[in-house]
C-alpha cells in the first residue's frame, strides 16, 4: 500500500513539473493596424498567466510567453476572439468584430488595402 501511495505522489509530482511556467508559442491573429496591435496584446495580456504578448502588424504573428499551469493557447485565443480578432483557433463572433473601430475591419478588403 505504501508503494502505491508513493507511486501516485511521484506521478503527480512529475505531472506538475511537466507544465512549463515560461512556455513560448506563436499564433497567427488577424488585424491591420496599430490599434489592432494594442487591442490584441491587451487581450492576450489580460489572460491570467500570460507574461508577454507581442503582435507584429507585418506578419500577423503573436509571440507569447505564458505559464502553462495557469492558462493555455486555447484560453488565450478565446480572449483575443472576444476582443474582436480572428485567430487560427477561434473566429471572433460578428458582434465582437463589429465592436472594433471601423479602420480595424480586417475582414474588409478595402480596409486591408488602405493599410498596405
Amino acid at each position: 500500500m505504501k508503494t502505491i501511495i508513493t507511486g501516485i505522489v511521484l506521478l503527480l509530482g512529475v505531472a506538475t513539473f511537466a507544465q512549463n511556467k515560461n512556455a513560448k508559442t506563436i499564433i497567427e491573429v488577424d488585424g491591420v493596424c496599430g490599434m489592432c496591435k494594442v487591442r490584441i496584446e491587451k487581450a492576450a495580456l489580460g489572460t491570467k498567466g500570460v507574461k508577454s504578448a507581442v503582435w507584429s502588424i507585418e506578419t500577423h504573428q503573436l509571440s507569447l510567453i505564458f505559464d502553462e499551469r495557469k492558462t493555455n493557447v486555447q484560453n488565450i485565443s478565446k480572449k483575443i476572439a472576444e476582443a474582436g480578432h480572428d485567430n487560427r483557433m477561434i473566429t471572433a463572433t460578428d458582434e465582437a468584430y463589429e465592436s472594433i473601430h471601423h479602420c480595424c475591419k480586417y475582414r474588409d478588403e478595402e480596409v486591408k488595402e488602405k493599410h498596405d
